[in-house]
């Protein structure tokens, strides 16, 4: 399937490559992550542990970090067993389990440096044992503080895509349209998207993945304060012009959005994006206003109403 009868300015290579897209595959997803099944890398770098650390999930963070601390501890309660449990002066358990949580919770307080006092280290290597936890733990949790404000300062964008896209009317023709709106109560200003169209096509017999900017009505604006609807006008020059959904269809057709920002409250620069499949695009609809003036003359965004559209027809 040839999109253009004419000779065009294509853009071969968006960093995904020019092998085609079968069974309908996003080469983006959603949230903006590449949809890439990665081989052949080690289950584990140390170089690139604060990455891993800053970049998870939250409830993935504090599991990990859960459960080292629990590591730790229990092989700290499992050392001052074998140094000999009659070393810690106030440990009172007779069995064995008793024995372990008795290492434990004193290990437990050793490396938050708290120290109840309930039990206490005798002997020469019991104390350099606690003595070393106790170091260790300072730098565990100077470690863990740092994380957590690199998770807490890092930059993120909160800008939310509207889950489909629509083709409405514009001007006197028609518009492909897809809808942002910035969740954050800060300021993003220098705001610019670029809108790109990726799709497969037969080359001399080959099949090949095509990429090719889509012009917008207006890619850049000053501030975001409201909603901003991206247009990309449906004129002669556009891959859209006269193309039925089930054209786009057997094209596999993948519309990318990507966004740069400025950030007041960090000073710093954010990006994000999204992507649009044939099936998430809607004919005959158009965005309902998501702002509005209340009784006082105050301009108002319901938020909810960043997926609602109605028809035109």
């Amino acid at each position: 399937m040839a999109f253009f009868k004419r000779k065009v300015q294509f853009n071969d290579d968006l960093g995904f490559g020019s092998n085609p897209v079968t069974k309908n595959q996003r080469m983006l997803n959603p949230d903006g992550s590449a949809n890439i099944e990665r081989t052949g890398l080690p289950w584990f770098k140390f170089d690139d542990t604060y990455t891993r650390l800053v970049t998870m999930s939250w409830p993935r963070f504090f599991f990990v970090i859960l459960v080292a601390y629990l590591i730790v501890n229990t092989i700290f309660a499992v050392l001052y067993n074998v140094v000999g449990i009659e070393n810690l002066e106030g440990a009172k358990g007779l069995t064995l389990r008793d024995q372990f949580f008795d290492a434990f919770f004193f290990s437990a307080q050793t490396i938050s440096t708290v120290g109840y006092g309930h039990i206490s280290p005798q002997g020469f290597i019991t104390s350099i044992l606690a003595a070393f936890e106790s170091m260790l733990g300072l730098l565990a949790f100077a470690l863990a503080t740092g994380l957590l404000y690199g998770r807490f300062s890092r930059p993120t964008s909160k800008v939310s895509f509207s889950k489909k896209m629509v083709i409405a009317p514009y001007e006197k023709g028609h518009g492909l349209m897809c809808r942002l709106v910035n969740l954050r109560r800060n300021q993003l200003i220098e705001v610019e998207v670029q809108m790109v169209m990726s799709y497969n096509e037969t080359v001399d017999g080959k099949h090949v993945r095509r990429f090719y900017p889509l012009a917008l009505e207006r890619d850049k604006i000053g501030i975001l304060s409201l909603n901003w609807t991206l247009v990309h006008p449906i004129t002669e020059e556009s891959p859209f012009y006269e193309k039925s959904l089930t054209e786009l269809q057997q094209a596999e057709v993948e519309i990318f959005v990507m966004l740069k920002a400025f950030d007041d409250t960090f000073s710093q620069t954010i990006h994000t994006r999204t992507s649009y499949q044939d099936e998430e695009i809607e004919m005959d609809a158009r965005f309902e206003k998501m702002y509005y003036h209340n009784d006082a003359g105050k301009m108002v965004m319901d938020y909810s109403k960043l997926d609602k559209v109605t028809r035109t027809v």
